[in-house]
C-alpha cells in the first residue's frame, strides 16, 4: 500500500474547515508522519492510522504550524506502547526545540523515539524501503524538505523465461543469484527482465522558489508542496520564503512530476478552486487540491523500459 493520507492543509492559522498541517505516508511497511500541526492525534482518529504505525516522523522546520502537534503524537507513542523504535528527523539547528516539543509535559516515557536530525543539505537515511534524502529549503528559519527514493528492481519478462525453459524455482534462484547455468549456457538475469523503476515521493513546505525545489521534485510520481499564496501576492510569497499555486506547478511541470498535490492554504483564500484555476495554466498531469482527510494514491509504476 503506498498512499498519502491528509490530516490538515492549513498554513498560518487554521479555518473552520482546515485543520494545521499533517501528512502520513503508508509506503510499503513503513508509516512516515511529516509536520505535524496542532490537532494531528486527534486528525489521525479519522483516518484509521494510529501511533502504534508509525515508523517515522519528519519535520521539516519549527515554526508552530508545522510542529505544534509533536508533543501529543510523541506521548501518544508510550501511551499505546508502540513496540518498535521510532525514528524522528529535523533541522539539526532546532533540536532544542524538539528536546522541548518532546518533554513539553510530563509522562512516562516507554517508547523508543530514536532522534536523527538533519545537519546538511543533501543528508540521506537509509530505511526499509528505500533512502530518504533532505535538501535545504530557502525560508527564514532553517528548513529542509524531504523525498523518498526507492531503489530500481528487476521484472521478470515471462516470454524471455519461456524462452529458456525457466519456470518455477528456477525463476527465484535467478533473481537471487543473478544468472543459471542451462545446456551449458549461462543466462543471466538481465537477459530474461527489464529494468523496474523505483517509485519517488518529494514533501516539499515552507520554501521560497530554489535549487532544492527542483531536486526534490524530480521525477517524483507524487508530490506534496506548497502553496501558500497565488500569483497576486507573487510579491509577498517571495518576501516571507513561499510558493504560489503557478510557481509549484510549474517546478511539476518541469520536473517531470507525474502527480501533484497542492496544500499549505492561506486563510486569506476561501475558494481553493482558485488554486487550480492557477496551477492548471502550468501543469497538465494529474493535479490534487488538498483537503482535510482525504487519501491520495502513489501513481502506479511507470512503465519499465527495455533491458
Amino acid at each position: 500500500m503506498r498512499e498519502l493520507v491528509v490530516l490538515g492543509t492549513a498554513s498560518q492559522a487554521p479555518t473552520r474547515h482546515r485543520n494545521h498541517n499533517g501528512y502520513l505516508l503508508r509506503w510499503d511497511d513503513e508509516v512516515l508522519l511529516f509536520d505535524p500541526g496542532e490537532g494531528s492525534q486527534r486528525q489521525m482518529l479519522h483516518t484509521g492510522i494510529s501511533a502504534t504505525d508509525l515508523t517515522r516522523i519528519c519535520v521539516t522546520h519549527f515554526h508552530g504550524d508545522h510542529c505544534l502537534g509533536l508533543p501529543g503524537v510523541i506521548q501518544r507513542l508510550s501511551l499505546d506502547r508502540v513496540p518498535h523504535p521510532v525514528a524522528a528527523h529535523f533541522p539539526a539547528g532546532g533540536a532544542e526545540y524538539f528536546a522541548r516539543l518532546r518533554h513539553a509535559s510530563s509522562f512516562y516515557e516507554t517508547a523508543e523515539l530514536r532522534p536523527e536530525p538533519v545537519d546538511a543539505d543533501g543528508q540521506r537515511f537509509a530505511t526499509r524501503v528505500g533512502t530518504l534524502e533532505a535538501r535545504r529549503l530557502r525560508h527564514p528559519i532553517e528548513t529542509y524538505g524531504y523525498r523518498l527514493i526507492e531503489p530500481d528492481g528487476r521484472r521478470m519478462v515471462p516470454e524471455k523465461l519461456s524462452a529458456y525453459g525457466i519456470a518455477g524455482p528456477a525463476v527465484g534462484e535467478l533473481l537471487r543469484v543473478g544468472h543459471l547455468d542451462l545446456d551449458g549456457r549461462r543466462v543471466t538475469r538481465d537477459e530474461v527482465s527489464v529494468t523496474r523503476p523505483g517509485q519517488r515521493f518529494a514533501f516539499v513546505m515552507d520554501t521560497g522558489l530554489c535549487d532544492a525545489v527542483y531536486a526534490l521534485a524530480e521525477l517524483a510520481d507524487l508530490l506534496v508542496i506548497e502553496s501558500t499564496f497565488l500569483e497576486s501576492e507573487a510579491a509577498l510569497a517571495a518576501d516571507v520564503g513561499h510558493l504560489t499555486a503557478a510557481q509549484a506547478a510549474r517546478v511539476a511541470a518541469e520536473s517531470g512530476v507525474r502527480r501533484l498535490m497542492l496544500t499549505h492554504f492561506s486563510q486569506r483564500y476561501a475558494d481553493a478552486g482558485r488554486f487550480a484555476d492557477e496551477a492548471r495554466q502550468h501543469f497538465d498531469g494529474n493535479l490534487v487540491i488538498a483537503e482535510d482527510l482525504m487519501t491520495v494514491q502513489v501513481p502506479p509504476r511507470r512503465v519499465a523500459s527495455a533491458a
